[in-house]
């Protein structure tokens, strides 16, 4: 016995995530009157900053593209990385964000390149950055580029750190976008570390 598709309850699911919806509205109205353009390149965030904001309409407005490099042989084919960068990988930084936002966006041709490589977990190293949680973030542009490392405080949540990841990296872009993200120029004054508390500190880069 065959199943109609009309007898099946299907409810969409909520997308893009409640916490990315109000950033990605913002920026998609942002990006629209200021006639600018956004490129995407992101690792443990899976796709989820680009889908956010193609789920907004006339994206193809702003959007020129994006990449997501979860994998290290993904980045030789794609972002300029070569076998001797990846011997000297060590998890993310806000060095390999800064690269991976300036290559993109030189190939794109775009206002700005958001990208993000974090640890989502569950499982994790013993250094900072490879704790579940950990995410470097970084957005380049003309002005410069701009990175911010976070700390979830969500632990092995998978799901939840990624989600979280887009969410920062989304805070950050609106950030840059209006010029408020003035401390935090790659190669110039440092980068902006955000605690839990959303409280900064600044290091030197």
């Amino acid at each position: 016995m065959s199943t109609s598709t009309s007898d099946i309850d299907y409810t969409p699911p909520t997308f893009p995530p409640p916490s990315l919806k109000p950033l990605v509205e913002e920026i998609a109205h942002l990006l629209t009157t200021r006639k600018e353009t956004i490129s995407i390149a992101e690792t443990a965030a899976g796709g989820l900053l680009s889908s956010s904001l193609l789920s907004y309409p006339g994206a193809s407005k702003y959007y020129k593209g994006g990449l997501t490099l979860y994998t290290l042989p993904s980045r030789i084919a794609y972002a300029g990385w070569t076998q001797e960068t990846i011997k000297d990988y060590r998890g993310p930084t806000t060095d390999i964000v800064s690269g991976l936002a300036q290559y993109v966006r030189k190939d794109l041709e775009s206002t700005y390149t958001l990208s993000e490589s974090g640890t989502a977990g569950p499982t994790g190293g013993e250094t900072r950055n490879r704790t579940p949680g950990y995410v470097a973030l970084a957005v380049d542009c003309e002005r410069g580029t701009f990175t911010r490392e976070v700390e979830t405080g969500l632990g092995g949540d998978r799901v939840g750190n990624m989600v979280r990841f887009a969410e920062e990296g989304l805070k950050l872009l609106r950030e840059v976008i209006v010029g408020e993200s003035t401390r935090g120029a790659y190669g110039g004054k440092g980068f902006v570390s955000k605690s839990l508390t959303g409280e900064g500190k600044e290091s030197k880069a």
